[in-house]
């Protein structure tokens, strides 16, 4: 049995999905007339990204609905009770995360997310959801966040901040990493040094792209 496909979960999420659909950034007039090398920039900027995604705050800018069911399925494959989340936005891959912990019988989710915004609205979904006692949402940036008070040993790690910091908080996480414990960057194709990193022979990592920029990684022992 999921909770993913009973209630309160499988409608609340068919309704986040609906309206993540129906959004996009491209509404936001300064997103529209930006020059495609400038949103390369900014995307792959690692000093621009506080002010950049504090453009975006109305958007989910969620993760799709397979990378969804992939979270949840790769944490109840591995059996996580301990997981990082680098990106809350407004939750949707949060409850997908958070109601794996629950049918694997509890656990804890630490999330970061710097836009004030999106926690009050993470917060509420994840109340409808009913999944809050499982989450810890650490409102800021997620290189001072998440650089203390971890678990000792994490399950699945989800890579979906901002993208130039990938390998930074990974920097953070990767002494921690049991072996056998997932790796999944959103959007991984705007961090190339990550990508080298992960895909690297000797990295320590098994790594694949899954469902056009999203790569899967496996910590190895």
């Amino acid at each position: 049995m999921t909770i993913l496909t009973s209630a309160p979960l499988a409608s609340l999420l068919d309704r986040l999905f609906e309206e993540a659909d129906a959004t996009s950034p491209m509404a936001v007039p300064s997103i529209a007339a930006m020059p495609r090398d400038e949103h390369e920039r900014l995307m792959r900027s690692k000093t621009d990204y506080a002010e950049f995604y504090g453009r975006l705050k109305d958007f989910p800018l969620a993760v799709s609905r397979a990378t969804g069911r992939l979270l949840y399925m790769l944490a109840r494959g591995c059996g996580a009770r301990s997981i990082v989340e680098f990106g809350t936005s407004f939750g949707i891959s949060t409850i997908h995360l958070a109601a794996a912990l629950r049918d694997n019988g509890g656990g804890q989710l630490i999330t970061s997310e710097f836009e004030s915004s999106k926690v009050a609205r993470a917060r509420g979904n994840l109340a409808s959801a009913g999944l809050m006692d499982l989450v810890e949402i650490r409102e800021g940036d997620a290189l001072q966040t998440l650089a203390t008070g971890l678990p000792d040993t994490i399950d699945l790690v989800l890579l979906d901040g901002a993208k130039a910091l990938y390998p930074e908080i990974l920097d953070l996480l990767e002494s921690r990493l049991r072996p056998g414990a997932f790796v999944l960057a959103d959007n991984a194709d705007y961090s190339t040094d990550y990508l080298a990193r992960v895909r690297s022979v000797d990295s320590g990592y098994v790594s694949l792209p899954f469902d056009e920029d999203v790569e899967l990684s496996m910590r190895l022992g």
